[in-house]
């Protein structure tokens, strides 16, 4: 051995080994962690497919097909356009579940009073390859919603103010009235 070359004793190699494992172990445990605290964060995905995350819980019982919901809402498309909000339409919107796309009834129904959601619709549960005004076919649609109020079993009485709505709307934009 010459005098420039340091003698490196193997167990000093052993003990180096064992402190890079030891580090890659921390670093493990320490993603893992941030992993399962960020649950929240990454919501759920239905069977379905629906994206669904709760902001801010809300009270009360979970809204059913036969309720009635008041609601604030902002959709948009993947690439952050809004196509569609109750602010566009004056202010929260009366809404039954029964009455919307499948992923908005879907999420719809998993919501509580005064809660707060960010709902993401694939196409297949939204419009699917039907394009529609604004609306690019296959468009993947999500939503921040916020729910003001619930009327437990006003479904049928929000169907009927809704077609009420939709027919003066149509009357006022016919030609010659």
């Amino acid at each position: 051995m010459s005098a420039s070359t340091l003698y490196h004793p193997p167990h000093h190699k052993a003990a180096l080994v064992k402190f890079w494992l030891a580090v890659l172990f921390l670093i493990g445990i320490g993603v893992a962690i941030a992993w399962i605290g960020a649950g929240s964060l990454r919501g759920e995905r239905t069977a379905s497919g629906l994206g669904f995350r709760t902001l801010e819980a809300g009270t009360g019982p979970v809204i059913t097909a036969a309720d009635a919901v008041l609601i604030d809402y902002e959709g948009r498309l993947e690439d952050g356009t809004v196509f569609d909000s109750s602010a566009s339409h004056g202010g929260p919107q009366v809404v039954a579940p029964g009455q919307t796309i499948p992923g908005f009834s879907e999420a719809l129904q998993k919501m509580q009073k005064g809660g707060r959601y960010h709902v993401v619709i694939p196409p297949a549960l939204a419009y699917g390859s039907t394009p529609l005004p604004g609306l690019p076919a296959n468009s993947t649609l999500e939503f921040d919603i916020h729910v003001v109020d619930v009327a437990a079993g006003q479904a049928a009485m929000a169907a009927q103010a809704a077609a009420g709505q939709q027919q003066q709307q149509q009357q006022q934009h016919q030609p010659g009235q």
